[in-house]
């Protein structure tokens, strides 16, 4: 590996307490999908992986949890270097083989059945995708159902993934098995988890 300044350096300010706080807002908006965290701890890592994404990998990701990287992320090879130096993460080609995947471009993201979904015995091995995105509230709204939400949410993300609705309709319906996602914006970080139903507004 080469250990240039791209590689060693972007990590938390304060590591331990950063990492925390990433970890503690991250399983907030997930318990309570369609709630923005705001004022996230960030990294520094190189472009075009955003800071509220590093941060999310720095918080989660470890030698245990292969990372796969959508073709604008694999593009810089310094990405790749500064996850495996930062976190210990082995980087895999396979959308299937990946624990995490990190995506610049949304709306080119593989078909979500093509990542890790579980099984009815470990479903907590199923992919959590981060979908770096423009915004969170300037998108198509989405009307958001389900454990964590008191009667509805919403969410107006963009962009996303092709067909979405259509898509995670499908990842609903393999429930318990299914994928995650974490949704990054300069907004905020929000989660979608796979119990979470979604349908357009109006």
């Amino acid at each position: 590996m080469n250990l240039d300044a791209a590689t060693i350096e972007g990590h938390f300010t304060d590591p331990v307490l950063d990492a925390q706080a990433t970890f503690r807002a991250l399983t907030d908006v997930m318990a309570r999908p369609g709630t923005r965290a705001e004022n996230f701890p960030v990294a520094n890592p190189p472009a075009p992986l955003s800071s509220q994404a590093g941060a999310v990998a720095l918080a989660l990701c470890d030698a245990d949890t292969p990372i796969w990287l959508d073709s604008a992320l694999r593009e810089e090879s310094a990405i790749g270097g500064w996850l495996a130096f930062q976190t210990g993460a082995p980087i895999v080609r396979e959308p299937a083989e990946a624990h995490f995947a990190f995506v610049a471009n949304p709306a080119n993201l593989p078909a979500l059945e093509n990542f890790g979904q579980g099984s009815q015995e470990f479903p907590d091995r199923s992919a959590t995708l981060v979908l770096q995105v423009e915004t969170l509230s300037r998108g198509e709204q989405l009307r958001l159902e389900g454990p964590g939400i008191e009667t509805a949410a919403m969410l107006a993300p963009h962009p996303l993934p092709r067909h979405f609705i259509e898509q995670w309709a499908q990842n609903r319906a393999r429930f318990p098995r299914g994928i995650d996602l974490v949704l990054v914006s300069a907004e905020g970080v929000a989660a979608l988890p796979r119990t979470t139903t979604i349908s357009k507004e109006g």
